[in-house]
């Protein structure tokens, strides 16, 4: 439960017995007229409902009332229990389920494998003159009654449930048809000489009794075990966690606890190998960490004092310590599975038709049903009537299962937001991922999105005579005492060109110009061409060429003097990310257009634009016309995902038809997002909108199939080839079609396990 405004709260329902959509449809309705209820969300596929409601009205035992006078049950939740104790409760609870279904299904079949070869003896005559035909059907009977009471029980609890409720579900369907079938057996079977005073043969369907529940329960058991395929993204992240972790208590002793018990503040030590307990910042050492299990970013990350690690990544080289900052729910693999969880909870605009069908599906089979035995009653010959009427009655309620249109769109988005998830792209909600594949114009922020967003060194060039690397050491040896962003590219380039670290001694910023201080004895000075000047320091004729070629290329200038000479000038500026130029083309290979927008000049806009191969653009945007730009697109009839990071990137990221926050950036500009890119590539926009794609496409063949079996199937079992090819649909087989309609469905969503990103190329 959850504040999500200042009136109302948020509740998630585990809930229990539901067994199809319309299941599903009766529990929101009546969540929703539940005094205090804002709004109910129940996923058959996950069994949960989310419920925002006034908490002066409404409260969590009023909710589960509602969900009791529905006819169904709400599972406790215990308090404060983690994501990973949840999923393990509601996995061992799965698996009961599983086993004991598993036990109702081989009773079914074993009693069915006995009762179809007792029922077919009048196929053989000879058999039959040996048989009392009475006593047979007595037989026949005691071995259905298990069948029925046994294996096919919680069918029949649940359509009296439904009917004491004034709702009718798929157990409805199950629970007449095949009740139907058995009575008149029993019928038949206790008063044979009623029916053949009336002219009628008095057959019994035994076996189709048996045989239906058992291929019911067959269809039950696989769908169950697919459903468990489809949740494998959460538990697999769950997985990811550290069991424990190595803390360092304050006398120096390192002790392994149970993650649980970490603190925050705690120092944790992380060896070679082992997984990162939960989120902390470095405090002594570096390594190379792997982060691809939040971010699919496959290469490791290296790491010193200062950066920030994350719990369940993997450390491969070095060693470190860090102190926690981070623990339990706060942590970022905990958020990364809540979003998961709350996007596969919710509901696709895609799904309206496939519920509006749902809830109104199972009372009109009832009528079709009816109408079915009514006319086959009245047209066909007296001597068959009864039996074909009541076949093809049964058959038309057990073909008509509307299990598949509940499945066809909450399981494809299971499995493709557990999916997205895999490979850094934290889908928030349904409808995100379905917007995404309307895409056709993405809008790209140039500072953090396609540049990296920090100034880096891209030249350093001296004068004649000079020696590049002692000059580089005495500049990042004053570099290093500056807190400016310039100086942390020039410490950065240094680092990376493994300039050994110098003292230095007198530093003083020198606000607006540079900085300066004493380095090996000399006196170094790095600053903007106004300090050299102040300070009387002359510029040679080719360090100012090299200025101005610089300049020309839209980059910030440094100059660096020592001891009063100006001895190198280094270019700084945001470069491009090595993918950025990749990614924009795959996305045009989509059919859609990237546009780029920067506040930068045109000229600079120009430039990186022709880099990276985008020929529409927008520069000089102040952050507050962003928006403008998202609507003047808009405008154009054109569906635009917004990609950006900053603060600023908010109005426009929520302006437009998707955003998409890069996971550099900041929190406000995720939570403007429909979806949230875990690395700052812009590789993982071409994931998220082929993801979408292909899981929309899954979701439109689901319906079909899901129409088209009921469309087809319905009008079949009714008889409606009979009087054209003389063909009637078995009860029988009515129940294998059934069973393989919701099978197809989860198999096809089940496919979207094997979506791999475009290739970088």
């Amino acid at each position: 439960m959850s504040p999500t405004s200042e009136n109302t709260e948020t509740a998630t329902l585990d809930i229990e017995g539901m067994t199809c959509a319309s299941c599903a449809a009766a529990v929101e309705k009546s969540l929703s007229r539940a005094p205090g209820v804002q709004s109910a969300l129940v996923n058959f596929a996950t069994e949960k409902a989310t419920v925002q409601y006034l908490p002066g009205q409404a409260s969590p035992s009023t909710l589960k009332e509602a969900v009791v006078n529905a006819g169904y049950g709400v599972v406790e939740r215990a308090l404060d229990t983690s994501a990973a104790d949840r999923q393990a409760e509601i996995d061992r609870q799965k698996a009961l389920a599983y086993a004991k279904l598993k036990r109702r299904f081989w009773v079914a079949v074993g009693l069915a494998a006995v009762i179809m070869p007792l029922s077919m003896l009048m196929l053989w005559p000879a058999a039959m003159q040996r048989v009392n035909t009475q006593w047979l059907n007595y037989g026949l009977l005691l071995l259905t009654l298990p069948v029925l009471l046994y294996s096919g029980r919680e069918f029949y609890s649940s359509a009296w449930n439904g009917f004491r409720h004034r709702s009718a579900n798929m157990d409805t369907l199950i629970a007449v048809g095949t009740g139907a079938a058995f009575l008149y057996s029993v019928a038949a079977t206790v008063a044979p000489g009623f029916f053949m005073r009336h002219g009628l043969i008095p057959e019994v369907y035994y076996d189709t009794t048996a045989t239906i529940i058992a291929l019911i329960l067959l269809g039950k058991l696989l769908e169950l075990r697919a459903k468990t395929q489809t949740s494998a993204a959460i538990r697999g992240l769950m997985g990811l966690q550290a069991k424990t972790a190595r803390v360092v208590r304050p006398g120096g002793q390192e002790m392994d606890v149970p993650i649980e018990q970490v603190q925050l503040g705690d120092v944790v030590l992380v060896r070679p190998g082992e997984k990162v307990a939960t989120d902390g910042v470095i405090t002594e050492g570096q390594s190379a960490v792997d982060e691809a299990m939040l971010t699919g970013e496959s290469l490791p990350v290296a790491k010193k004092a200062g950066d920030a690690v994350f719990g369940a990544t993997l450390n491969k080289t070095g060693a470190f310590r860090f102190r926690v900052t981070k623990v339990g729910a706060d942590t970022m693999l905990a958020q990364i599975v809540k979003l998961v969880e709350d996007a596969q909870g919710s509901r696709a605009p895609i799904q309206r038709l496939a519920d509006k069908v749902s809830a109104i599906f199972v009372p009109t089979v009832v009528v079709i049903a009816i109408l079915t035995f009514v006319l086959w009653f009245d047209l066909a010959p007296v001597a068959t009537r009864l039996p074909l009427a009541l076949t093809n009655f049964v058959a038309v309620l057990i073909i008509a299962c509307p299990c598949a249109l509940g499945l066809a769109t909450p399981t494809a988005i299971m499995v493709s937001t557990g999916k997205g998830a895999e490979y850094g792209v934290l889908i928030r909600n349904a409808e995100a991922l379905e917007k995404a594949h309307q895409v056709n114009t993405v809008l790209l922020d140039k500072t953090g999105t396609i540049t990296r967003g920090e100034p880096t060194v891209t030249d350093f060039l001296t004068a004649p005579g000079q020696d590049a690397a002692s000059l580089l050491q005495l500049v990042a040896a004053l570099e290093r005492q500056s807190e400016h962003p310039l100086a942390e590219a020039v410490v950065r380039y240094a680092d990376a060109q493994a300039a050994p670290a110098l003292p230095a001694t007198d530093f003083r910023a020198i606000e607006g110009k540079g900085a300066a201080a004493t380095v090996n004895g000399q006196a170094v000075l790095i600053g903007n061409q106004r300090l050299l000047q102040d300070e009387n320091v002359a510029l040679p004729a080719d360090l100012l060429q090299q200025s101005e070629q610089l300049l020309n290329q839209a980059k910030t200038v440094l100059y660096v003097a020592v001891a009063g000479q100006a001895v190198a000038v280094i270019g700084v500026a945001d470069v491009v990310r090595e993918t950025s130029k990749a990614a924009i083309q795959q996305l045009q290979a989509l059919g859609i257009e990237v546009v780029m927008m920067t506040g930068d000049n045109a000229q600079t806009a120009a430039k990186v634009a022709a880099q990276v191969g985008i020929t529409r653009y927008f520069a000089e945007v102040l952050p507050s016309g962003k928006a403008a730009k998202v609507k003047e697109l808009q405008a154009e009839d054109r569906t635009v995902a917004m990609v950006g990071d900053g603060i600023n990137d908010a109005p426009a990221l929520a302006q437009a038809d998707i955003g998409l926050a890069m996971g550099g950036g900041t929190d406000v500009a995720m939570e403007a997002a429909g979806i949230t890119l875990m690395r700052s590539d812009l590789q993982g926009v071409v994931t998220a909108i082929a993801l979408s794609r292909q899981t929309i496409r899954t979701i439109k063949q689901n319906l079909f199939f899901a129409f088209v079996y009921n469309t087809l199937g319905i009008p079949i079992a009714a008889g409606l080839l009979y009087p054209f090819f003389g063909w009637l649909l078995s009860p029988m087989l009515a129940a294998g079609a059934m069973a393989l309609s919701s099978l197809s469905v989860l198999t096809n969503s089940l496919r979207l396990k094997g979506f791999a990103p475009v290739s970088k190329g």
